[in-house]
C-alpha cells in the first residue's frame, strides 16, 4: 500500500499531520512544534540537516526550510555568493541562501496548494528528499570555496563532477 492511499479515507488532511507520519516511518527525529509546524533532523552523508515544514492556511502554502551551520571566514562571502548563484542556477525545486546573522545556509521552497488542493505523502517526501539531495550535492561546493582556497567556478566543478570507474 503506497502512502498516498493510506489517507484516501480521511477528510481532514493536514500537511503536517502527513509529515509527522513520514518522519515515523523513516525513523527521523522530529518535534511537532505547533499544529502547522514540525521540525525534524535528517541525517545526510556530509552532515545532519535540520528540517522545518511550516502550513500557512492564510495563503495554502506548505513552507520547507532546510539548514546547516556554517561559518565562513569573512574575507569568503563573496565566493560563498558566488556559489550560492551557481548552484542556484542548476536547480529549479528551491533555492539556497545564506543568513549570515544565524551562521546558517538554508534550502528554501514553498509547495503552493491554492484553491484547496492537497499534497500527498509521496509529494512531500520528495520535497524533503530533493532539500536533502541539494544539500549534499552542494555542500562540497561550499566548503570548497570558502576553506579550500577554490575560485567558485572550480569548486563548482570539482563538487559536481561525476566519478568514473569502481573503486
Amino acid at each position: 500500500m503506497s502512502f498516498s492511499e493510506t489517507y484516501l479515507d480521511s477528510d481532514d488532511l493536514h500537511p503536517i499531520d502527513i509529515v509527522e507520519t513520514l518522519a515515523t516511518h523513516h525513523e527521523w527525529d522530529f518535534d511537532r512544534v505547533t499544529d502547522d509546524q514540525i521540525a525534524m533532523a535528517v541525517e545526510g552523508q556530509w552532515r545532519t540537516y535540520s528540517i522545518t515544514l511550516a502550513w500557512s492556511g492564510y495563503d495554502e502554502t506548505l513552507r520547507l526550510i532546510c539548514t546547516f551551520e556554517m561559518d565562513p571566514p569573512s574575507d569568503k562571502l563573496p565566493a560563498l555568493y558566488d556559489c550560492l548563484n551557481r548552484a542556484n542556477d542548476q536547480v529549479w525545486s528551491g533555492a539556497f541562501t545564506y543568513w549570515g546573522e544565524q551562521k546558517l545556509m538554508v534550502w528554501r521552497y514553498g509547495l503552493c496548494l491554492a484553491g484547496g488542493q492537497m499534497a500527498g505523502p509521496e509529494q512531500i517526501d520528495r520535497l524533503i528528499t530533493e532539500a536533502v539531495t541539494s544539500a549534499e550535492r552542494f555542500y562540497p561546493a561550499f566548503q570548497l570555496a570558502c576553506w579550500g582556497d577554490a575560485d567558485p567556478a572550480a569548486a563548482m566543478d570539482m563538487a559536481l563532477a561525476k566519478a568514473y570507474g569502481r573503486a
